[in-house]
């Protein structure tokens, strides 16, 4: 695993995930944002990594996170960019041109839902992605993360 500062790991969430709890909580859940930064912390706590939990509603913002991730030698990316996902090819480019290991997360099963969901260009730029599995997608995306940069779970 690579040394200080690139223990910590980037967790983005993008638009509309500031409402978790309150938005569709049919489709999302009733947990908040609040609750998935915890859980990150935790999750990221287990493998020496930090955890630095960002959210954004403008594509231009989440982008400066990406290149904040750059800038700072994160180890890693997750990325929730939220609809940005199936629309934002500036999302896609950011990614691919910092070469940071990155897993995109989405709460609900996108290929479930409408058709304009099945695409990701998000998903197109990371080694990995995950879906449906609710919040707990996230502890998954930061284990899966963790292997990928030869983290061990501490005891």
């Amino acid at each position: 695993m690579a040394k200080t500062p690139a223990e910590t790991i980037y967790v983005l969430n993008g638009p509309n995930l500031n409402l978790l709890g309150t938005r569709e909580p049919e489709t999302y859940g009733h947990a908040k944002l609040a609750d998935v930064e915890k859980l990150c912390a935790k999750t990221a706590a287990q493998f020496g990594l930090k955890a630095d939990c960002r959210q954004s509603n403008r594509e231009g913002e989440l982008i400066d996170f990406i290149h904040d991730a750059h800038a700072n030698k994160a180890a890693g990316i997750i990325i929730n960019a939220g609809g940005y996902s199936h629309t934002s090819i500036a999302l896609h480019d950011a990614l691919v041109a910092v070469k940071i290991p990155t897993v995109e997360v989405h709460i609900s099963n996108i290929h479930t839902r409408e058709g304009f969901r099945h695409h990701s260009y998000t998903a197109m730029a990371a080694f990995a992605s995950l879906c449906g599995f609710g919040i707990d997608g996230y502890r998954l995306a930061i284990s899966g993360l963790a292997a990928k940069l030869g983290a061990k779970p501490k005891t």
